[in-house]
């Protein structure tokens, strides 16, 4: 049997046709001779040492297709922002359900899983939180992120499968506002906590904070340190860009009193 020469064999990647997921198809290839990408709308062709393959992660017979011969997974599937509890449900937590379903069946003992910062999104903005703070989501989608940390956690305990839960900060080319100087998590340090939490030797299941090295801090990371991440980046390099001025917000501006920033304006069912 020949052996592999990259540490995985076949590297699951779900969400692929989303914007993170189409910033990491390429930056994940040193990890796997076989990048697997999935998403339920279209996606590009598969290049060198790819395999993609079209899935609706609601559908529990493809998803079980869809793990055959897979290492690890990056799970980044799934709705991304808020939306009604119907649409939540079936791609959020049935999909999840499906997800970790045939990471069982398959033997798969390595997940990354995309949780989100609107797990905690009520807490204040003038708190600082940890991973063993109580959850506070501020959506229906922050309470579908709630349910995969949760069902990620019963996996761990009942079957052993490992789980980094990266609640992820606001991943994008640069902040485009104030809240996101505190929240940002660029491109190149979010590939590189997949790494190190693909790569670390245990990591039982734990929950990380998605964060670069910004000068101001809602979360602390402590008890994901075992992973070994560092940031290399920060925010601090867009600073000119959001100038400090004597104009403060409102006092009853939700948006800057919570941690969850807009998203608390974005409950559809209530509109």
């Amino acid at each position: 049997m020949t052996t592999p020469s990259k540490p995985f064999n076949r590297l699951l990647l779900t969400g692929a046709a989303g914007g993170l997921g189409k910033i990491l198809r390429e930056r994940i290839k040193p990890w796997a001779n076989i990048i697997r990408v999935s998403d339920i709308a279209e996606m590009d062709a598969a290049g060198d040492n790819e395999e993609v393959i079209r899935c609706d992660l609601s559908d529990k017979s493809a998803v079980f297709a869809l793990m055959e011969g897979v290492d690890a997974v990056l799970h980044f599937g799934g709705i991304s922002t808020e939306n009604t509890f119907e649409a939540i449900m079936s791609a959020n937590i049935q999909g999840t359900y499906n997800l970790y379903e045939a990471i069982h069946k398959h033997g798969v003992k390595r997940v990354v899983f995309a949780s989100s910062n609107h797990t905690v999104g009520y807490y204040k903005t003038t708190d600082y939180i940890d991973a063993n703070s109580p959850r506070r989501p501020d959506s229906m989608y922050g309470i579908s992120k709630c349910f995969g940390e949760d069902l990620s956690r019963y996996y761990y305990d009942h079957c052993g499968i490992e789980t980094v839960c990266l609640r992820i900060g606001s991943s994008f080319p640069e902040p485009i506002n104030k809240r996101m100087m505190v929240t940002y998590f660029s491109y190149d340090d979010l590939v590189e906590m997949l790494r190190c939490s693909l790569f670390a030797p245990r990591v039982g299941h734990t929950i990380a904070f998605g964060m670069s090295n910004n000068p101001a801090a809602w979360w602390d990371n402590r008890y994901a340190s075992h992973l070994g991440y560092q940031a290399k980046d920060s925010s601090t390099q867009f600073a000119d860009k959001f100038p400090d001025t004597a104009d403060y917000p409102a006092k009853d501006d939700i948006t800057t009193i919570y941690q969850g920033g807009g998203f608390l304006l974005k409950t559809p069912q209530y509109k």
